[in-house]
């Protein structure tokens, strides 16, 4: 399913009244898995600004020992200083980089904004080196403006 007939279907599920904000968060990441081949695990991870950590949230894929990480290491806690999107093409090649799985190859991470304060971010790991483009980068934005409206 392309990015533009996935919008609606994450619309829908922002908008359904019958589901929790964790039920919401874990039906996003199982509809990006199911339906794009390259995204073998999909997550969000939330800030605790006082503590300087991030906490893992709703995700599907394989279980991860990174419940908790902290400001500043591997690619999510990259993100969660410099406020920006990463794109990790390999991360073989990369130096901060938490190795969750021998099968992961490549990672993107985009941080999710509540009244301009990043709280969060939804996390991408897939198998293949090099699959996401600026594509993939505008989709993400867009899932997680969807999500900002559930805080």
């Amino acid at each position: 399913m392309s990015f533009e007939n996935l919008k609606p279907e994450i619309t829908k599920i922002i908008v359904a009244e019958n589901a929790s904000r964790e039920e919401k968060l874990l039906q996003i990441c199982q509809l990006l898995q199911d339906n794009i081949s390259y995204y073998n695990w999909v997550g969000f991870y939330f800030a605790n600004h006082e503590t300087k950590t991030l906490h893992l949230g709703p995700y599907v894929g394989a279980e991860t020992d990174h419940t908790v990480i902290p400001f500043g290491k591997g690619i999510c806690g990259q993100v969660a200083e410099s406020n920006s999107n990463f794109v990790v093409p390999d991360v073989s090649a990369q130096d901060n980089y938490i190795a969750c799985s021998f099968t992961v190859k490549s990672e993107i991470v985009v941080p999710l904004f509540v009244k301009g304060q990043n709280i969060g971010q939804i996390d991408i790991d897939s198998h293949v080196i090099d699959p996401f483009t600026e594509a993939d980068e505008r989709f993400l934005e867009f899932v997680n403006e969807q999500v900002a409206t559930l805080y």
